[in-house]
């Protein structure tokens, strides 16, 4: 009874956590429509409310707006909207903060979370998967030097929050492990490991091994 118990838990527990995040998202998206008057809303048209019809409507605003965007027109009204929230004290940190780090991350040209890397930490001798940001920039690289990268340490199972290191190159060791499987190898706690024969073998440097 154990087993079979156990083995309908693991057929279960991916398919309703599956189901309440998608469930939660569709439901946050179906809250634009609330800004939207109500003769414009589908239970004006139809009589009734559709679920996930605020996902289309949000990808459509997505994409629209992206559009205008990508000519002249649409660069001059952004750059007008931008310069009214910048005369704001509080919105003008929030917005720019926010700007600033998702086209740092969201941008094609950009290194960051690009790589996987394999770091020591919390102590030495201790080995854990963090992912490469880019290098130390303004007061910090004039005070520690070139040969340093800007690493994130996630938690696990939440990678969402952890720690930003700033590590010698020397100590940092880059894997032949994309992104996504880093992230699952990360949120499973190590259960869920890369296809083998695609991971670079994770040995020391020299440098580390005569510390």
């Amino acid at each position: 009874m154990k087993k079979y118990f156990v083995t309908g838990l693991l057929i279960w527990i991916p398919l309703v956590i599956t189901f309440v995040v998608l469930a939660w998202i569709i439901n946050t998206l179906d809250q634009v429509l609330l800004l939207a008057p109500a003769t414009l809303r589908p239970e004006a048209f139809f009589g009734f409310h559709i679920p996930g019809i605020g996902v289309l409507v949000s990808l459509l605003l997505i994409l629209l707006t992206g559009l205008a965007a990508a000519n002249f027109v649409g660069q001059r009204l952004v750059r007008f909207w931008e310069s009214l929230l910048s005369r704001i004290p509080v919105v003008k940190s929030i917005y720019y903060s926010v700007k600033q780090v998702s086209d740092t991350l969201l941008s094609s040209n950009g290194q960051a979370f690009r790589k996987a890397l394999l770091v020591q930490y919390p102590r030495e001798g201790s080995w854990t998967i963090a992912f490469q940001t880019g290098a130390p920039g303004g007061d910090a690289a004039r005070h520690l030097g070139p040969d340093f990268v800007s690493v994130y340490v996630p938690t696990t199972p939440n990678p969402t929050s952890g720690f930003f290191l700033m590590l010698p190159r020397k100590d940092v060791l880059e894997l032949e492990m994309s992104v996504d499987e880093a992230l699952k190898y990360i949120i499973s706690m190590g259960v869920v490991a890369p296809v083998p024969g695609r991971t670079r073998p994770a040995e020391p440097t020299p440098a580390l091994l005569h510390r």
